[in-house]
């Protein structure tokens, strides 16, 4: 027969040996080092390059690039302050060139363009406009300069002077595009079916079909992104007052959890299957009101991909598909909620817990704004610079003919192309702005920059992140061992945490965001990979992307569950990083049924706290945005696309509501790893009290009640540990009585 402790011993050798008694340990150390100060070096040195690489790409990078159309000679229409700020509108001298497949290719249509004040709004060929004085005129402003009446004809159109043709156009995101319609199922222009195309040719309005197409798959992208940019415009505030409405309820509930901690969980765990029943049943409804209506019965896959997504909204087929992915979530939780039912409780106690230490720092709940603040910060930094460095190119210009020609496509100077080698030998040619882009150093390591720029954003972000979780950890350590709360925590536990983190420990906290943006980063390219090869039929290539992806995402999701808890431990102990990842991975791996019964299911609930604010506040912008209450209906704003606000206000809601729910979160993980370190290093007997309270104590034998062959159910054997326990209960209840 085994000895007895010999299987115990046996268990802690393989996850190491357990925390021993210590009477000097009070919490937090406060006599600590600085730790991973290699890391910190490598840390603010990126952060130099980082500022460096920022101030080389606003110098070098120009915006304008993406914001104002270029003419064929590189330059901005509508550009303030320059002589074409009244020509805001691009004209192409003959749109059908745009027909060629080296359309899609090079993204440049072989035409002529220029800015103009305003599109053409009539017919008009050049041979007809010449005989008249004051077509003429109105002709020439759809003309390069140094037309004159003297010059013929021939001599215009030799020199490229003005287009042969005009047709009436409309203005589509600041270019000129044929006006287009249908008149008896045949395709006009103009209300013609035909037209000249200025050599005396009659051509039918459908032969622009595809010189339009073709130019507007160039930039159907920016026209999507402009109407979202109008939408933003005009329904900022009402996103920014739902925002603040999602901030109000999150702060609400973490008041109201503070004192009503268990009945706040069960009102969440039935609001978020009512609301979601809710979305069932107004998903049914609409699939119901478009049954017989015509077109309604077209499957997405018929569809295809629209630019206007409100098209999607039209089909059964979507509400179908929104239905029973709702329905599934439903099951899904109710499922859970049966299968945990007696864990909930035990969880509802934990949570009553941390609220009892959120109530003892409650500057805790202020702290995301601060990372709220810093995030900002950091994304915008990165947004600027990107935008900078793939606005940083140079314009390229290249020869564009109709006709054979050896210098096709090849670079070329505006400035001399009509006296140069080129032009003599292509006398149909024209040097035309082609692409941004460059030949110097800078140019041809621009992709290693924009590289850079997304790492770095990555590390920044993942390293205030890191920051709060530190933060947080050691203000709610410091509440944990404190014998006498409040009396023995520090006046401002934040704070004190917060410093000590910056300190000490920035290199831990770069160390452990390093690891993580490198996994991120792998991540990233394994995407792009899979984008460029979505047209090759390599099945096995494909396969293997797909489980590279699969991988690399769970291994960050154990590093970012790792690292979290590395650094409460350094909160704790001060210890690098390494160091306090093995022993947090260890004293979890030598709790691990607590850290399944306790700790994912307490996770469990505030995820729930979660959906149920975003599902309350992305039901009231679903009506006031979508015009479907009528007392809404005018206060509402005029919008291309309504989900555009609707998105932003849901994704926005879920951020701030997780930043909030975060502090209880970190509270939890805090007290889980203190209450195992608090088990392992004393008994509850007089001379090794706990320093937990009565109801985490409580908590402890409900579970080990289930698992009695664990350490802790023998430490609780060991000795009576019932009159400290009543003191502690007596001095929790004379707490809440005040």
């Amino acid at each position: 027969m085994p000895e007895e402790g010999e299987g115990e011993g046996e268990f802690y050798g393989k996850n190491g040996e357990p925390r021993k008694y210590d009477p000097t340990f009070k919490g937090p150390i406060q006599n600590r080092g600085c730790t991973d100060i290699v890391c910190c070096i490598l840390f603010i040195i990126a952060i130099l390059a980082y500022i460096a690489v920022g101030i080389l790409a606003w110098s070098q990078g120009d915006p304008r690039k993406v914001i104002y159309p270029t003419d064929s000679r590189g330059q901005f229409c509508g550009q303030a302050g320059t002589p074409l700020a009244n020509k805001r509108m691009l004209f192409y001298f003959n749109i059908m060139k745009c027909a060629s497949p080296m359309v899609l290719l090079e993204f440049q249509c072989p035409t002529t363009q220029m800015c103009v004040e305003k599109c053409p709004e009539k017919f008009m060929t050049l041979v007809k406009a010449y005989s008249n004085s004051k077509d003429f005129e109105y002709y020439k402003t759809f003309c390069k300069d140094g037309v004159t009446n003297a010059m013929g004809i021939p001599q215009i159109l030799s020199l490229g002077l003005c287009p042969a043709m005009l047709t009436p156009s409309r203005p589509f995101t600041r270019r000129c595009f044929p006006a287009l319609g249908q008149k008896g199922g045949v395709i006009t222009v103009g209300n013609n079916s035909h037209f000249d195309d200025g050599s005396g040719k009659m051509r039918d309005a459908k032969d622009l079909v595809d010189g339009v197409k073709n130019a507007t798959v160039v930039i159907e992208a920016r026209q999507v992104v402009m109407k979202i940019f109008e939408d933003y415009t005009q329904s900022w505030y009402w996103i920014l007052i739902g925002l603040v409405l999602a901030m109000l309820t999150s702060l609400l509930f973490i008041v109201l959890l503070r004192f009503l901690a268990g009945i706040m969980v069960w009102i969440m765990i039935v609001l978020v299957i009512l609301v979601i029943g809710y979305g069932i049943f107004h998903c049914y409804m609409e699939y119901a009101a478009l049954k017989g209506e015509a077109g309604a019965n077209v499957t997405l896959q018929e569809l295809g991909f629209q630019t206007d997504f409100t098209v999607y909204l039209q089909i059964r087929q979507t509400w179908l598909a929104f239905m029973i992915i709702l329905a599934i979530v439903d099951v899904i939780i109710i499922l859970l909620l049966i299968f945990l039912r007696k864990r909930i409780l035990i969880a509802i106690a934990l949570i009553k817990e941390a609220s009892r230490a959120v109530g003892h720092v409650m500057s805790s709940l202020f702290y995301p704004l601060f990372t709220f603040v810093l995030l900002a910060m950091v994304i915008a930094f990165w947004a600027v610079t990107a935008v900078f460095l793939s606005t940083s190119n140079e314009p390229i210009y290249k020869v564009f003919n109709e006709t054979v020609c050896d210098h096709s496509r090849k670079t070329c100077d505006p400035a001399n192309y009509s006296t140069s080698e080129e032009k003599a030998r292509c006398p149909d040619s024209e040097c035309l702005f082609a692409f941004y882009g460059g030949e110097t150093a800078y140019h041809k390591y621009l992709i290693g920059l924009q590289f850079y720029n997304v790492f770095l954003f990555f590390w920044c972000a993942n390293f205030v992140t890191a920051l709060g979780q530190m933060t947080l950890a050691g203000a709610f350590a410091s509440y944990y061992w404190a014998v006498n709360k409040p009396d023995d925590m520090p006046a401002f536990p934040v704070f004190s945490a917060l410093g000590r983190s910056l300190r000490y420990h920035t290199g831990s906290l770069a160390f452990g965001s390093l690891i993580l943006s490198i996994i991120q980063i792998i991540r990233v390219f394994l995407e792009y990979l899979d984008h460029k090869l979505k047209g090759a039929h390599n099945k096995f290539t494909r396969f293997l992307l797909c489980c590279l992806k699969c991988c690399f995402w769970c291994l960050e999701k154990c590093i970012k569950f790792l690292n979290r808890n590395a650094y409460i431990m350094v909160a704790i102990y001060g210890k690098n990083f390494c160091t306090s990842a093995r022993d947090a991975f260890l004293l979890l791996m030598r709790n691990m049924i607590r850290v399944a019964v306790l700790d994912k299911v307490t996770d469990f609930l505030l995820f729930l706290g979660k959906l149920l604010i975003v599902g309350l506040v992305g039901i009231f912008a679903f009506f006031f945005f979508s015009g479907r209450v009528k007392a809404f209906e005018n206060t509402a704003p005029h919008l291309h696309y309504y989900w555009v606000p609707i998105l932003t206000v849901v994704v926005g809601s879920y951020l701030i509501a997780h930043g909030f729910f975060s502090v209880y979160a970190m509270c939890v993980d805090t007290l889980f790893l203190c209450f195992c370190e608090d088990l392992e290093r004393n008994d509850g007997s007089a001379a090794r009290p706990y320093y937990m309270s009565s109801t985490l104590r409580e908590i402890l034998w409900k579970n080990e009640a289930e698992d009695p062959s664990s350490s802790s159910a023998r430490q609780r054997d060991d000795g009576d540990v019932q009159p400290k326990q009543q003191q502690d209960q007596d001095q929790e209840e004379e707490e809440d009585a005040a």
